[in-house]
C-alpha cells in the first residue's frame, strides 16, 4: 500500500485516503455502486471502462480474488475507491488480494475514504470527473488537469472482442449470435445453460455477416459509454430488424432502441448496483435487479417507433425494458445474467428461447 492519495473532483472538492493498487495518477468519471458483494465481478465488468467506482458498502476485499469469478479478461475501471480495504482474505478459494490484482492491472485504488460523503456528493451533484493523484498536488492544478483531459469516446471499440469466437454446449436447441459491445462472460454462460450454442462477434460486424451465420436469434450485449458513440451497431440492428429475433441487455437495450428511432438521455448519476427494483408492466411483478449504466432510453421518444415500454424503474420511473412483438424484439436496461446476483430476472433468457421457438414455428 502506498502513501496518502487524494481525489480531486472537477468542481474542486477534495477527498483524502491512502493508495493501493497502481500509484499513477489518472482522470476518470466517478460513479457509485450500491452492491454488498461482487467487487471482483464489478472490477472485471467492461461497462466500467474509464470510470472510478466508489463502493458504498464499506468492507471490500475480505474474500480476496478467485480466478474462476472474473466477468472478462480485463480489469475495466480506472480506479476503485473504498472505505475499508481488507488485505487478509478469509475465503479458501482466494488466489490474490484485491491490492495485488489492481497493481497487476494498472488500476488505481484509494482506501480510507469517507465514501458515505462521496456517494452523497455524487447523488446530489451528479457523476463528475475526478483526478486520482498524490497528496502534494493542489486542487487548482488538479481541476486544470481534469479540464485538459479529453473525454474518450472509443470505449466499446477497446472492450469488444477482435475476432469471432464460439462457446458451444451439449444437445443445443438454438444457435445465438452475440454482438460483443463489452460483454460479461455470464451472458454466454447463461445462454449455454439454456442450451444455446453461441457465436460471439465484434461490435462492428455487419448485419449481412451475422445473417450468414444463420442464427436463431441475436443478443446485443452490455458495454461501456454513450450509446451514440457506436453508430455501427445501430446500423447493424436496423439491417437485422424483422429478419431475426433480437434481445438487448443494458447498452444493447439502448442501441436497439436507437435503431428503432428512439433517443437516449444521460442520467444524473446512473444506476450501479445489485438492488434496483423494476416493475414488469404486464404482470405487476417486481424484480430486484443488477444494473450498471449512465444512460437511459427517453420514454417520450418511443412514440411512433413500434416499441412499447415493458418495464419501469420503481425508484425513478425510467424505462427499464421495451419490446416489439411484430419484429420479435425485446430488451432490458438491467442485467438478467447478473453475477453474483440477484437472480430474479433469469426468466428473460427463457423468454428469448420462447421467442426464437415462435419465430421458427412461424
Amino acid at each position: 500500500m502506498t502513501e496518502a492519495r487524494k481525489i480531486i473532483l472537477e468542481d474542486g472538492t477534495v477527498f483524502f485516503g491512502r493508495g493501493f493498487g497502481d500509484a499513477r495518477s489518472r482522470v476518470c468519471e466517478l460513479v457509485f455502486n450500491t452492491s454488498v458483494t461482487g467487487y471482483q465481478e464489478i472490477v472485471s465488468d467492461p461497462s466500467y471502462t474509464d470510470q472510478g467506482v466508489v463502493m458504498s458498502y464499506p468492507l471490500i476485499g475480505n474474500y480476496g480474488i478467485t480466478d474462476e469469478d472474473f466477468e472478462s479478461r480485463v480489469i475495466a475501471p480506472s480506479a476503485l475507491i473504498v472505505r475499508d480495504l481488507n488485505e487478509v482474505p478469509s475465503n479458501f478459494r482466494w488466489t490474490r488480494t484485491l491490492d495485488e490484482l489492481l497493481t497487476e492491472a494498472g488500476t488505481a485504488g484509494v482506501c480510507g475514504v469517507d465514501t458515505r460523503r462521496l456517494v452523497k456528493s455524487i447523488r446530489d451533484a451528479g457523476a463528475r470527473r475526478a483526478l486520482i493523484t498524490s497528496e502534494e498536488l493542489s486542487p487548482e492544478e488538479g481541476v486544470r488537469r481534469i479540464l485538459e483531459t479529453e473525454v474518450p469516446h472509443d470505449a466499446v471499440r477497446r472492450r469488444s472482442c477482435r475476432k469471432k469466437w464460439y462457446s458451444r454446449t451439449s444437445n443445443p436447441r438454438f444457435n445465438v449470435v452475440v454482438i460483443d459491445c463489452g460483454m460479461k462472460k455470464n451472458i454466454v454462460r447463461e445462454l449455454n445453460r439454456f442450451k444455446c450454442n453461441v457465436t460471439i462477434v465484434p461490435f462492428d460486424t455487419a448485419g449481412e455477416e451475422i445473417l450468414a451465420l444463420a442464427p436463431d436469434g441475436v443478443l446485443i450485449s452490455n458495454g461501456p459509454g454513450d450509446p451514440v458513440d457506436v453508430p455501427e451497431v445501430v446500423e447493424t440492428l436496423k439491417n437485422l430488424r424483422g429478419k431475426v429475433p433480437m434481445f438487448g441487455i443494458c447498452l444493447g437495450h439502448q442501441l436497439l432502441s436507437l435503431s428503432f428511432g428512439a433517443r437516449t438521455v444521460r442520467l444524473k448519476f446512473g444506476h450501479h448496483g445489485g438492488n434496483h427494483p423494476v416493475k414488469e408492466l404486464a404482470t405487476g411483478r417486481i424484480e430486484i435487479t443488477s444494473q450498471n449504466h449512465n444512460y437511459a432510453v427517453e420514454e417520450e421518444s418511443l412514440r411512433g417507433t413500434g416499441l412499447r415500454v415493458s418495464h419501469v424503474n420503481v425508484l425513478d420511473n425510467t424505462v427499464e425494458g421495451v419490446c416489439c412483438e411484430e419484429d420479435s424484439v425485446f430488451s432490458v436496461q438491467y442485467h438478467p445474467e447478473s453475477a453474483p446476483g440477484p437472480v430474479d430476472s433469469t426468466y428473460l433468457f427463457q423468454r428469448f428461447l420462447d421467442t426464437m421457438e415462435g419465430w421458427k414455428d412461424a
